[in-house]
């Protein structure tokens, strides 16, 4: 799947992933995409053309993840941290001559945009974060709602080849029902995409992804927690969207927990699902060109 006037390049960065792919096009600041699980840079086809007309987009697919490279996952799952996966992208973006840009994440993308912003505050100038909550104020704080609809965080950080195993037994299964789960119009979502997200959701991918999920109980909540322990919070601006018919949205006050751990957070639901990108393009579009401009 490719997007039309995007460059596609593999782009070597000094970090353990040791290549990262992205799609590269438009012209203006740089801004840069991340995507969510259980997908990849493809997420954001219907994104990233309109927002090339006002920015140089780039969209890349996270360590592990589609064609970006990445290490053999350790058994603390260091490698797959958000602080290491948030390095591959800022070396990424200073290998195309961006010292500092903006960047909006999905899911996954989101945490590691978070993250990002607080290891590299230097680089990012604004933050926007897509259906998520900060990793502490949901791991912290679980409860039966959280463990119930959130399930999976628990059963991907598994051990031993458990969740491996498992999803590798039929993982286009399980990445179309995750979709048909998490989406409130599970129809909106293009066909192509969807097929996408599916090859290329490999042995490897799944390994991968497995790791940054055990990372998430790990040396993430570490580095968190060290955050709260020190007040440190983020700086930049930051826009919070979520998904009016997701379980975010439906069970926390999200802009109020990210107000808690930011100097300037905003944000609003929108009529989704959790794929704000593909569920609700244009009010996705709307509010990050309102946001970055």
């Amino acid at each position: 799947m490719r997007f039309e006037g995007f460059e596609d390049r593999r782009v070597p960065v000094p970090t353990a992933a040791g290549t990262v792919a992205a799609w590269v096009g438009g012209e203006g600041p740089p801004l840069l995409l991340l995507h969510g699980y259980p997908q990849c840079r493809a997420m954001w086809h219907l994104a990233a053309p309109r927002l090339a007309e006002r920015w140089t987009v780039v969209v890349p697919d996270l360590r592990g993840y589609g064609e970006t490279g990445t290490p053999e996952p350790d058994a603390a799952a260091t490698t797959h941290s958000k602080r290491e996966m948030a390095a591959d992208q800022v070396a990424l973006m200073r290998e195309l001559g961006f010292a500092s840009f903006g960047v909006a994440g999905h899911d996954r993308g989101g945490r590691v945009a978070h993250r990002m912003a607080l290891d590299h505050p230097d680089a990012v100038l604004r933050v926007a974060v897509l259906d998520i909550l900060p990793t502490r104020t949901l791991l912290r704080g679980t409860d039966l709602g959280f463990a119930t609809a959130y399930w999976h965080w628990f059963f991907l950080a598994q051990g031993g080849g458990l969740p491996e195993r498992m999803v590798g037994g039929d993982p286009e299964w399980f990445v179309r029902e995750i979709i048909r789960r998490w989406a409130a119009y599970p129809e909106r979502l293009h066909p192509e995409a969807v097929d996408e997200y599916v090859r290329r959701f490999t042995p490897a991918a799944v390994a991968a992804s497995c790791a940054d999920y055990r990372a998430a109980i790990g040396p993430d909540l570490e580095h968190d927690d060290a955050d709260a322990a020190a007040g440190r919070v983020v700086e930049q601006p930051l826009l919070a969207l979520w998904g009016a018919g997701g379980a975010m949205g439906r069970m926390y006050d999200v802009l109020g927990a990210w107000t808690a751990v930011c100097r300037d957070a905003t944000g609003h639901a929108v009529d989704s699902g959790h794929f704000l990108p593909e569920e609700a393009p244009a009010e996705t579009i709307a509010a990050l060109t309102a946001f970055f401009a």
